[in-house]
Formats: C-alpha cells, sequence, structure tokens
C-alpha cells in the first residue's frame, strides 16, 4: 500500500516535471554523465590509452566491450580492495587500496574518471591533488558530484547516519545495496571546483549543471515546494544552484 502510493506520488512529480518546467530542469545529471558526456569523450579517446577509475569499487565506469575497444588498460582505486575485487572479471587492470585523499600517483594516465565519489571524501583538496598526480600533461579528468547546495545535501549533513539510512532505504529500496555512505559534501559546488581546478593545474573544458533529482518525489507537496526554490535559486545564482554537475578538466 505504502510504495503503490509513493509510486502514485512520483508519478505526479514527473507529470508536473513534463508539464510545466523548461527541458533543461528534467535532465538527470547521472544519467548524462554515463549516457553522453563520458561516452562523448571515449568516443575521441586514443586506442591503448591509460585510465584511473577512481572510487569505482565493484562498479567500474566502463564496460567490458568499451574497454576492449578502446584497448584500454584500466586501474582501479578505492578505499576497499574488497569492493575493486568485486567489479566485473577483466575490466580492472590493476587494484589500488588507498585513501584518494593522500593518494599520489606516477603522472602516467590519460584520462581520469570519478563518478559520485567526492562528496564521499573530507579532503577534497588532496582529492584533487590525487588526480592531478595520476595524469601526464594534457590529461583529462570526468567528473560528476552532487552539489553542496542541493537541499538534499544540506539534509544529509543535518541528519544523523542511522536517520538518514532509515529514510533513504525506506523510501527508495533500490538504494539498499549501493547508496548510504557516509558523505560530506565539502567544496563539492561548481564555483568550488573552479577554483580547485585552477590550483591545481587543470583548465576547466566543459561543466554541465543538472536541476533533477528524485528524492522528494515522493510526497507531491512536498516536491513543488522544492521545485519553487530551485528555479528562484537558479534566477539568483546560475550554476551554483545545480543539484549535480559534471566538469571535464585537462591537465596543462
Amino acid at each position: 500500500m505504502i510504495r503503490e502510493l509513493i509510486g502514485q506520488q512520483a508519478a505526479l512529480s514527473r507529470d508536473f516535471d513534463r508539464k510545466f518546467l523548461p527541458a533543461r530542469f528534467l535532465i538527470d545529471g547521472n544519467s548524462d554523465y554515463l549516457k553522453d558526456f563520458l561516452p562523448k569523450l571515449l568516443a575521441k579517446t586514443r586506442s591503448g590509452a591509460a585510465i584511473y577509475d577512481v572510487g569505482c569499487g565493484k562498479n567500474p565506469a566502463l564496460t567490458l566491450a568499451e574497454k576492449h575497444s578502446l584497448k584500454a588498460t584500466i586501474t582501479g582505486v578505492d578505499l576497499s580492495r574488497g569492493e575493486l575485487l568485486r567489479a566485473p572479471a577483466g575490466i580492472l587492470d590493476e587494484c589500488i587500496e588507498a585513501d584518494i585523499c593522500g593518494f599520489r600517483g606516477k603522472r602516467d594516465g590519460d584520462l581520469v574518471l570519478c563518478q559520485a565519489v567526492l562528496e564521499h571524501v573530507p579532503d577534497v583538496d588532496g582529492a584533487f591533488a590525487a588526480m592531478a598526480s595520476m595524469l601526464r600533461e594534457g590529461g583529462l579528468v570526468m567528473l560528476f558530484v552532487p552539489s553542496r547546495n542541493a537541499v538534499f545535501a544540506r539534509l544529509n549533513n543535518l541528519l544523523p547516519q542511522s536517520v538518514k539510512h532509515a529514510l533513504l532505504h525506506g523510501i527508495f529500496t533500490k538504494t539498499r545495496r549501493d547508496q548510504g555512505f557516509p558523505s560530506y559534501y565539502n567544496l563539492c559546488t561548481p564555483r568550488d571546483f573552479r577554483a580547485l581546478a585552477a590550483k591545481h593545474g587543470f583548465v576547466v573544458e566543459e561543466i554541465r549543471t543538472y536541476y533533477k533529482s528524485s528524492y522528494f518525489t515522493f510526497f507531491f507537496p512536498l516536491y513543488l515546494v522544492w521545485r519553487a526554490w530551485i528555479l528562484l535559486f537558479e534566477s539568483m545564482s546560475g550554476e551554483q544552484a545545480a543539484e549535480t554537475f559534471c566538469m571535464k578538466l585537462r591537465r596543462v
């Protein structure tokens, strides 16, 4: 009964978006990263590229077919070696168990992938230094991250971890397997990332900002209030109002 009610509320939320909001407010950032932002880069990536997948755990960004097509070598870097070893067979050529905040690489990479990881990192400045150390000159970083300015991120920082787990897993049951890690959202805004990029020798080649998330779809009146806030916030602050964002960075 409760699951059916939540489904009805979510359907109302989606219907409202389709009818009343501009198309750019309807794009899911994580899906866009995986289906458009990253594939467009991979199509231009040289054969034999050395790729680092930061924080990938058991879910690397590339499929085995994509890896073979690129003839790439992929190194997974994660806090848990156990998670890396659960990745699909043949995807990772090397597994490095390390805290990205303090890791330093060999400047031998062509591409660093980092999807929905940096919000879980207490020292984002150190993580940027790590990614810079993995890349040779001209190498690229492809980032996707939720913004600290998102309402769900603000609530995440206020609520105890046990309460967050109960709410997240109770309402969105599909998150039980892959979500619910501690989050900090330190410096996770477009403005802060631009500053960190400049500090660590990167040029921002592209940024995409997104104004959609599903956290409030379970209760349509609350969703309406959140949507009104997003529209107002974006009109005042532009990209700083983004719920999530992608960045393409080039090391110089």
